[in-house]
């Protein structure tokens, strides 16, 4: 059903639903467009609002290739809509679902696209703060790149950051600003740890959320995913990324770079493109990485003894903050939490690291580690129990074949005459 959108355009199917908001395919004076309808209880913020059309024009100032462009704002009644260009393709989790990992040319290319459009953006002060394959568009009636990889854009700029903006105190002029927000506002499998820690997000939150991407695209899972939100949020800071077998060493340092615990250690976005680009030649023909599936720990675990070889690995998804309710299977909704403390963040989450499978065997905490480490330990109880049946015939026989005379019939045996001296 069609619907006006301000007096310029006309939104007249879904395409789409994000954490913010509503995408349309919309007309307007030069042509089909997307119209994103952001959700009724923002529409209703006046505050933000007018933050919106405060930040009008650096929405609609970035301009380049790799960028989805803000066409026009639309405030109109309940509507708060954004009219960009339309993209005919679809959005990189939806291939990342259907292939659940890419070949790491393809990988690599799709990710310096991302680079440059985040290097315009950083170099006109507008940084994203909500890098995730959901906001990576992939043009496909743009021209092939290397691995075949479509045209990547990135969308959703200032929307998480205009969202998140700290509410000040109203009044009269004057009036002191209420203290800062505490609350932490994206999405935890792509969260810098600076977020986790309080600290105001810079261009190098964006570095580090697109690393976990490359890291999500090489492997099929992100490095610190899975589990409670919480758990996620504290494996950020607390631990280290997990290596990936299989790929040149050169693009798994510069991984590890732009995963940095510290924000000055990681590269800026220039030069991360420029340093993916470099390493595309090496990288030509190579296939995706076989990288065993990602273990999701089982809230009712069964006795390891019931495990079997054929019993599937359970994938790692979303679990929602209320237990019992349903889980957003896009995992594209904005996680709000206040900022853990100090002694939250003390110490690792022991055992919850994505651990990729080491060569010749299986990785710890997967279905088939289980299920090996339960024959072994019932080839040990089997090999205990011949033992110890074992120990008790020998001793059984020693018992029998000792000096003791052997039991007599009292009924014919007569006592033995002691010798005299």
């Amino acid at each position: 059903m069609a619907r006006k959108i301000g007096s310029r355009y006309t939104a007249h199917q879904i395409l789409g639903r994000g954490s913010a908001g509503t995408v349309w395919l919309g007309e307007g004076p030069d042509g089909p467009v997307a119209v994103k309808l952001l959700r009724e209880d923002l529409a209703s913020d006046q505050e933000l609002v007018g933050r919106f059309v405060q930040e009008r024009s650096a929405l609609l100032g970035l301009d380049h290739p790799h960028i989805v462009s803000v066409r026009d704002l639309v405030v109109d009644g309940n509507d708060l809509a954004l009219v960009m260009d339309l993209v005919r393709g679809t959005d990189l989790r939806t291939r990342l679902d259907r292939e659940r990992r890419l070949a790491p040319e393809a990988a690599v290319a799709i990710v310096a696209d991302v680079a440059d459009a985040l290097a315009a953006a950083h170099a006109a002060g507008v940084v994203h703060r909500d890098v995730k394959p959901e906001n990576v568009l992939l043009d496909m009636q743009g021209p092939l790149g290397p691995g075949g990889s479509h045209p990547a854009l990135l969308t959703d700029f200032g929307v998480a950051k205009l969202i998140d903006s700290p509410r000040r105190a109203s009044g009269a002029p004057g009036a002191r600003a209420s203290a800062p927000t505490t609350r932490i506002i994206g999405t935890p499998d792509y969260l810098a740890p600076e977020i986790v820690e309080g600290l105001p997000p810079r261009a190098a939150v964006d570095i580090y959320a697109l690393a976990t991407v490359l890291y999500e695209l090489l492997a099929g899972f992100t490095p610190f995913g899975g589990g409670h939100p919480g758990a996620v949020l504290r494996r950020h800071v607390t631990e280290t990324v997990v290596p990936l077998p299989g790929i040149p060493d050169e693009l798994w340092q510069l991984i590890v770079q732009c995963l940095a615990k510290a924000p000055a250690s990681r590269l800026r976005a220039s030069e991360l493109s420029a340093r993916l680009r470099d390493l595309l030649p090496l990288l030509a023909g190579m296939p995706p990485l076989d990288v065993d599936e990602p273990y999701e720990p089982d809230p009712d675990p069964e006795p390891a003894e019931s495990v079997s070889e054929a019993d599937p690995v359970r994938r790692r998804g979303v679990v929602p903050l209320v237990p019992g309710s349903a889980t957003d299977s896009n995992r594209d909704t904005h996680t709000s939490m206040r900022v853990p403390g100090p002694d939250e963040l003390a110490g690792g989450a022991l055992g919850t690291a994505r651990v990729p499978r080491p060569a010749g065997g299986h990785r710890p905490g997967s279905a088939r580690h289980r299920a090996e480490t339960a024959r072994k330990r019932r080839l040990a109880l089997t090999a205990g129990a011949v033992v110890l049946a074992a120990a008790l015939g020998v001793g059984t026989w020693l018992a029998a074949s000792g000096d003791e005379p052997p039991p007599q019939d009292t009924k014919h045996s007569t006592p033995s005459k002691q010798k005299k001296p």
